[in-house]
């Protein structure tokens, strides 16, 4: 007999758990979290939030939402991205990034309600953590976990109480490991992973000290610091990342990963931190060091059996592009709402198997794409001469000389502008960020074919109805003039239904089978005098089915089905579509 029963039993606190807890305890579902160490994150590690994200943090409530915006560096203060000397030295280029150029800013307004924004971890964390506790998950904090077996009913998961060093055990239905990028229940559970850990060595040099008077007039949260000679490879460049404007930072250094982490010491994490800032008597307070490695590395499967696997145990990568915590807190938005209608009875298990179909492509992407981000900084590399020797000296008279009046510093010149405009691919890859299309089980294709991107798929974000991709936001109205996103509409752990005028046999459809299939679903007709009017024509133009069709979406907002006209039996069309997704 187990010390400890619950439905779902969460490895790791972090943002894949604690989202994930926020979740299912929205749902209704029981839930325990357990965190080894004696309480939460302690360095800000991840920090870009992209619209994805907030859109999950929206749907956990506005609430959840308002305060991540309370405590946040907003977006118009994120993106001036800056390649220079030093901070107080010479400014080499610079790049507007993270949704702040006017045209991107304009794509991000129109793709979603939510606004980007830099929340560093040891923010973000705890808002999850604070919802999921609040919301009913039970928590323990210093229990590491130790192993699981699981069986045909469900998992008896090995827990260690820090404290007393006793071990104890916990049954629950389901186990999802949360525990990062040395994931134990990863290990355990034997996911087959592709590619290498450990390809780099890097260090984090956290410290307070007020740069206002070098950053405030190019706001951003990254500044790139080119010194010839000084580092790992000669080349020396290093990351001044802010973590609140303008007095908290952290440095990201590389070291060799050859010759083993080293040791960092307060005087040496201050000589580097005054060489990239650039003013040898400036006041700075060290608060931590630490050492990490780049990693490339991702699952090929995400679970096995009543063992699911997220966040850093299945992505393991670089912070490139902001993609850690975002993919992270994603993939608990995918897997919380197929384990609460599986657990109510609404679904069965096939629907898990879906977890795997849809987020390990996600993995393997972002994992591909952080590392290749940082490959694209050879072209900088390169146009400023810095691949052309390993002396230091000869490095700095090959950045010097894009300064000379010649056709070959012109060229210099040109090649170092289009080196450091390429790097939007990095820095405002909007449809890396939001351009999910799912294919799976939980899917119901309509017969038509994918819609073909008309811009790069990697830099803008394409909305559509087509069964798998995100349900396109456009704003919609009632008749007290308050305005609501068509993502408002849906979500929160349900089925959503819609339509238009001429679809209410859908409406009638769904009505009685969610009494039939005791599944809640809800419905909404949009259009002149309806609940919810469609006044600028938006919704119309992005539903992508006549005023009689119908577009279902699934609690994560993805579109699981859709119809372009009435059926000619809308109820058993609807069962059918439903039985499928749900395997039921």
């Amino acid at each position: 007999m187990a010390d400890i029963e619950t439905d779902v039993l969460i490895i790791g606190t972090g943002p894949a758990g604690s989202a994930t807890a926020a979740l299912l305890a929205t749902y209704g579902i029981e839930n325990m979290a357990v965190n080894r160490y004696r309480w939460l994150a302690n360095t800000p590690r991840a920090h870009i939030t992209n619209q994805r994200t907030m859109e999950v943090l929206r749907d956990l409530g506005r609430e959840v939402e308002g305060e991540a915006y309370l405590h946040c560096s907003p977006q118009d203060i994120m993106g001036e991205n800056v390649f220079c000397t030093s901070l107080a030295g010479e400014e080499l280029g610079r790049l507007k990034t993270w949704g702040t150029h006017p045209r991107s800013k304009a794509e991000h307004l129109m793709s979603s309600p939510t606004e980007m924004n830099d929340l560093p971890q040891t923010f973000m964390e705890p808002l999850l953590f604070k919802t999921a506790c609040s919301r009913g998950t039970q928590a323990r904090m210093s229990t590491e976990y130790v192993s699981h077996v699981q069986d045909a009913e469900g998992v008896t998961t090995t827990c260690r109480d820090r404290l007393t060093g006793k071990e104890f055990t916990v049954r629950s239905k389901y186990l999802v490991g949360a525990d990062g990028g040395n994931s134990m229940v990863a290990q355990h559970l034997g996911l087959p992973f592709e590619g290498k850990m450990g390809v780099a060595g890097s260090m984090n040099i956290l410290f307070k000290a007020d740069l206002a008077r070098y950053v405030a007039h190019r706001p951003s949260v990254l500044y790139w610091v080119l010194q010839p000679g000084s580092n790992v490879g000669g080349i020396g460049m290093g990351l001044v990342r802010m973590i609140r404007p303008w007095n908290e930072w952290l440095i990201n250094w590389g070291y060799d990963i050859n010759e083993g982490a080293p040791h960092v010491d307060n005087a040496f994490a201050e000589g580097v931190a005054r060489d990239l800032i650039g003013d040898p008597d400036i006041d700075i307070e060290v608060t931590s060091v630490s050492t990490w490695t780049v990693n490339n590395c991702y699952a090929a499967q995400a679970h096995k059996g009543r063992v699911f696997c997220m966040g850093d145990a299945i992505h393991r990568h670089p912070p490139s592009n902001g993609l850690g915590s975002n993919t992270s807190i994603q993939d608990g938005f995918n897997l919380a709402w197929k384990l609460a209608m599986v657990i109510k009875g609404q679904a069965g298990p096939g629907l898990l198997e879906t977890y795997t179909e849809e987020r390990a492509p996600i993995a393997r992407q972002i994992v591909t794409r952080a590392n290749q981000s940082i490959e694209e900084f050879g072209p900088i590399f390169g146009a400023l001469g810095l691949l052309e020797s390993i002396d230091p000296v000869k490095m700095q008279e090959n950045m010097d000389r894009r300064c000379d009046d010649t056709q070959a510093a012109e060229n210099q010149r040109e090649a170092l502008r289009a080196a450091i405009a390429f790097k939007v691919y990095e820095f405002d890859a909007h449809g890396v960020e939001m351009n999910q299309r799912y294919r799976s089980g939980a899917v119901e294709a309509d017969g038509q074919p994918e819609p073909a991107f008309t811009q790069d798929r990697e830099l803008h974000f394409e909305q559509t109805t087509w069964p798998g991709g995100r349900l396109p936001h456009v704003w919609l109205f009632n008749d007290n003039n308050q305005k609501a996103s068509t993502l408002d509409l849906c979500g929160h752990g349900r089925f959503t239904i819609l339509t238009g005028i001429g679809g209410r046999a859908w409406i009638e459809a769904a009505r009685a089978l969610s009494s039939e299939l005791d599944l809640p679903l809800v419905t909404h007709i949009i259009g002149p005098r309806q609940p919810w009017q469609d006044h600028y024509g938006d919704w119309a133009r992005a539903r992508e089915v006549g005023d009689a069709g119908v577009v279902l979406v699934r609690p994560d907002h993805h579109v699981a089905w859709r119809s372009e006209a009435m059926a000619a039996d809308p109820k058993g069309e609807l069962r059918r579509v439903l039985k499928i997704i749900l395997d039921r």
